[in-house]
This record gives structure tokens, C-alpha cells and sequence, in this order.
């Protein structure tokens, strides 16, 4: 079968390049046009490379006035013959992407740029005025030259108060905004439509604080959709790219839906909405044919394993049951709140699972298999080991220890870890620091083998299963592996695998704290 090529848009995030080179677009103008036509003033917050940079493009296109654009898109036939669409406007455009917000004036500079630019387009020089002025003064004469209201679009808007390098520059940036964009509400006789993106949504910070006309669409249930890509349209635009990607994996059509759906799908950004795979993963495997950690391998975000560093969440309390944050939680960032939680959902790292009703409270957790293990082996450094220290968990020689039914090693390896792991002398980290261990390393090895990390009562800590052995382990902390092994057996863990063909070993363990290492193990076969 001949190979059908065609233009994925890898990292193309302008509208008017993706039309005119003919790249396969995933049609999103029909929330182009509702936004346009029911309201006025947005903001949306979506995890980093998800499609906003795109969307801005879209509108900045639109409000060009740029129709041929749009051709044989949805928005075509819902304008239909209106004497009001594809007009003209003045779009100004503030793009925070291409700057390193790392030294004390970066934000000043861009901004600067930006307005030297279009006043250089309306004629008139105000550098010596404030920068807020001179935004004022270009909305005024902007309207006055064209007869149209402007059109403001901001893209990510939150990089210069996440890459600042100390709270003293995060202040200044803030006091910055404040200023400069509080024009937004009180020119808004100037202006036809505003847009503002970003992963966060900053409280305290008067972008917000005193645009209260600002629509957060981030939760819209009806809008979910409007970046990303949905498994519909994943079938109905890339059928091609799943079927090459199927036949150098080896795996059936079904098969290949079902492993992207497993890597790439499950963002929610609602309850009961349907779930949105990460484009950036997506369209990556369908160019390499293979199935990799692509959104991942981009970066995580230094800010965020400082701040995690900084908390003492548990690590198991992302996937855990009880991992639950209310809405203002997660639609409102505090740079001095201690909780990471609801900037692990804005970022990325964490989605909506569930939704709790009576509390009005969403359940939270990995999205999927990608951002799981990518995150996992990200927090590992942090938990396994001492600052500048190699990681001491060899995944390969722990997974062919299970493979071969070599407890020994298992147990080898355990002690390992635990005797490397650096523990403060305060008791409660100590206890953190021992399940964060337990829980990272048996998640890590869910890749290659299924395994189980409980919590509650009533089931074994862990359960690892391959397709010759079933382990359950059970580890205690300042008692002994005889009353670890006890429980297994009075609980009755093994009982579900009474008829399985497969060997199985139950494991009891101890931690001894002042010893700070694996003191007890005992294994039954």
C-alpha cells in the first residue's frame, strides 16, 4: 500500500501559514464564531503547547478580515451572507512566548516593542509617555483612523509571572500588568473584542482582580473542546496517519485507536465532558510512527518541582481517591499558596476525573499514560535520591527481578533505595519520604508490568502481576515483616488469586526509621 503523505502541523502555530501550505487543521472556527457573536471579553487557560497560540491566530485572521482564509471551514457557512462579517479591525496582538522572562526589565521590553511597532502603523510617537498611556492612546487612534473598534489578543499571558526567578520580580511584573492592562476596562468603549490565554489563572493580580468582566471559559462544558483534539475528530481527520501508524507498529486499526487513547486522550476540562487528547503527542506519533512521551520531553516546568519541593503533598495523592480540588480552587492561582494541586491541574500534569455534586468539588488525576509516567520518572530525582546524586532505581534489573521471580533481588534493589534516600530528622518526612518511595517505584514499573500501589484499607500496599508471578507485597514502618506478612493473610489478599495458574509470593516488609533502610523481609511462595 502506497504511503499517503500529508502536512501535519507540528508546531505551527499561525493560522495564516497553516491555510496557505495546506496543512491538515482540525476545524475549530465554529467556537470561533459563537465566541465572536455571543460575548465581548474572554480568558481560557489550557496546559502549555494545547492549541491557544493557534486559536488567537484564528481570531487575529478573522478580525484581519482575511475570508479566503476560511474557505470550506464551518465559520464560512455560519456567517452565511451577513453584512457584518470579515470586516476589518485594528488587532493588537501581545505575544509573551518568544521572551525569557529571566531578567528585570524582559517584560518592560516586549511591551515596548509591541507598542513601537503599531505606533509606527497610526502614526504618532509616545515613548516618553507611560507604557500604559501609551496603549490608551493607540486604542483611541486606532478607532478614530479606521472607524472600528480594536481587537486585543494576548497570548499566554502568565510567562512573565511564572519564569520570574524570585518573588521580588514577580511583584514587579504583577505592579506591571496592573498598569498596563487595566486599560482593558477602562477604554472599553475602544474595544470590539478581547481574548486573553495563558495555563494559569492568577488571583491578586489585578488582570483579573479588576477586569471582572473578563468570561473565564476554562470550565465550559460547552467549550471544551475548542483546543485540543477530540477522538472524533482525531478518527475523522487522521484515518491515514492511525492506519501507517498501525501497520509499523505491527497492530491492528483498533488496537492503535486504543494505545493512542491510552498515551494522549483523557484532558477533561469540565465534568462529564468528553476528553480531549494533547495535539502536540498526537501529532508527533502519527509523524514518527511510534508511540512516545512527546508533550513530556518538551520540559517540565522548573517552577513546578520547586513548588512541589516546597509542599508536602504525598506523591500517591495525585492518583489517589481522595484527590479532590472545588472549581474557585482550580480557576485561581496564589504564587503564595503552599497546595500544588491546583497548578498541577492548570499545567497539565493533573485532569478532572469526576465530579463531586454535593461538595460542587472536581476529583483529579493523571490524564494518561504519557504524563503519568513522565511526571513519575520527574519526581523521581526529587524522592529516590540525594541532590546531584545519579538515581539509584535501574528499572530494567527491577523489572527482570519480577519477570524471574527473584525476590531476592527485588528486595536487594529495595534496600538500595531506601538506604540512598536522604531523610531530614523531621518524623513526619521521614513517613512521607518512605511511601513517596514505595508508591514512585511500583508506578514507574506499572509500564512494563501491572502493578498496584493501595492505600486503602483492607487491600495489600502493592500487587504486582506478570504473566508467571503475582506478588503482594505489605510493608510496615517501625514493626516488623512477621505482622506485615500477618496481614496478608488474615486479610486474605492472595484469596482472589486462589485459582491462578500463576506462582505467588507474599511479601512482608519494615522500615526501620532509625535505621532508615528495609530491616525485615520475609517472602512465602
Amino acid at each position: 500500500m502506497e504511503e499517503m503523505i500529508r502536512k501535519l502541523p507540528i508546531g505551527i502555530q499561525d493560522f495564516e501559514s497553516l491555510r496557505k501550505d495546506s496543512y491538515l487543521y482540525v476545524d475549530k472556527t465554529d467556537y470561533v464564531y459563537r465566541l465572536i457573536n455571543t460575548g465581548k471579553q474572554y480568558f481560557l487557560s489550557r496546559p502549555r503547547r494545547f492549541g491557544k497560540s493557534l486559536l488567537l491566530s484564528t481570531f487575529r485572521t478573522y478580525f484581519e478580515g482575511q475570508k479566503e482564509l476560511f474557505t470550506g471551514l464551518k465559520i464560512e457557512e455560519l456567517e452565511g451572507d451577513s453584512p457584518d462579517s470579515w470586516q476589518k479591525y485594528p488587532v493588537f496582538y501581545f505575544d509573551f512566548n518568544k521572551k525569557n522572562f529571566r531578567t528585570d526589565t524582559a517584560l518592560e521590553e516586549v511591551l515596548v516593542s509591541h507598542l513601537t511597532e503599531w505606533e509606527s502603523i497610526y502614526g504618532e510617537d509616545y515613548k516618553d509617555c507611560p507604557l500604559e498611556e501609551r496603549f490608551q492612546k493607540l486604542l483611541v487612534m486606532a478607532t478614530k483612523q479606521t472607524g472600528k473598534n480594536a481587537v486585543v489578543l494576548v497570548d499566554e499571558y502568565d510567562k512573565p509571572l511564572l519564569e520570574a526567578v524570585d518573588p521580588e520580580r514577580t511583584e514587579h511584573n504583577k505592579a506591571v500588568f496592573k498598569g498596563f492592562f487595566s486599560t482593558l476596562k477602562s477604554y472599553d468603549r475602544y474595544l470590539k473584542f478581547v481574548f486573553l490565554t495563558g495555563v494559569t489563572k492568577f488571583s491578586k493580580v489585578s488582570i483579573f482582580s479588576d477586569l471582572n468582566q473578563l468570561n473565564d471559559i476554562s470550565l465550559d462544558r460547552e467549550l471544551c473542546g475548542i483546543c485540543g483534539i477530540t477522538e472524533s475528530e482525531m478518527i475523522d481527520c487522521f484515518e491515514p496517519e492511525i492506519r501507517a501508524l498501525s501497520e509499523k507498529q505491527q497492530i491492528s486499526y483498533e488496537e492503535c485507536i486504543a494505545k493512542l487513547k491510552g498515551m494522549y486522550d483523557g484532558y477533561h476540562f469540565g465534568h462529564d465532558t468528553e476528553g480531549v487528547y494533547n495535539p502536540f503527542s498526537l501529532l508527533n506519533a502519527f509523524w514518527k510512527k511510534d508511540f512516545g512521551m512527546y508533550w513530556f520531553s518538551t520540559g517540565t516546568p522548573t517552577f513546578l518541582i520547586e513548588k512541589l519541593k516546597k509542599s508536602e503533598v504525598d506523591a500517591k495523592q495525585f492518583t489517589g481517591e481522595d484527590c479532590y480540588e472545588n472549581e474557585s480552587a482550580l480557576t485561581d492561582y496564589r504564587i503564595e499558596n503552599p497546595n500544588p494541586i491546583p497548578l498541577f491541574y492548570q499545567t497539565g500534569y493533573l485532569t478532572i476525573k469526576g465530579y463531586d455534586s454535593l461538595f460542587r468539588s472536581f476529583k483529579l488525576g493523571y490524564p494518561n499514560e504519557e504524563v503519568k509516567n513522565g511526571f513519575l520518572e520527574s519526581l523521581a530525582p526529587l524522592y529516590l535520591c540525594a541532590e546531584n546524586e545519579p538515581n539509584p532505581l535501574d528499572i530494567r534489573k527491577f523489572v527482570g527481578d519480577l519477570f524471574s521471580g527473584n525476590t531476592d533481588g527485588i528486595r536487594d534493589r529495595l534496600v538500595e533505595l531506601f538506604a540512598r534516600i536522604p531523610y531530614p530528622d523531621d518524623e513526619k518526612i521521614v513517613e512521607q519520604n518512605f511511601q513517596n518511595v514505595i508508591y514512585i517505584t511500583f508506578m514507574l514499573l506499572g509500564q512494563y508490568v501491572h502493578a498496584e500501589v493501595h492505600n486503602a484499607k483492607g487491600r495489600a500496599d502493592c500487587v504486582v502481576e506478570t504473566s508467571d508471578y503475582v506478588y503482594i507485597f505489605e510493608f510496615k514502618r517501625d514493626k516488623s515483616a512477621e505482622e506485615a506478612l500477618t496481614q496478608i493473610e488474615e486479610q486474605g489478599y492472595a484469596k482472589t488469586y486462589a485459582a491462578d495458574k500463576r506462582t505467588v509470593f507474599k511479601i512482608g516488609a519494615n522500615f526501620e526509621s532509625k535505621e532508615r533502610n528495609l530491616s525485615g523481609w520475609i517472602v512465602v511462595k
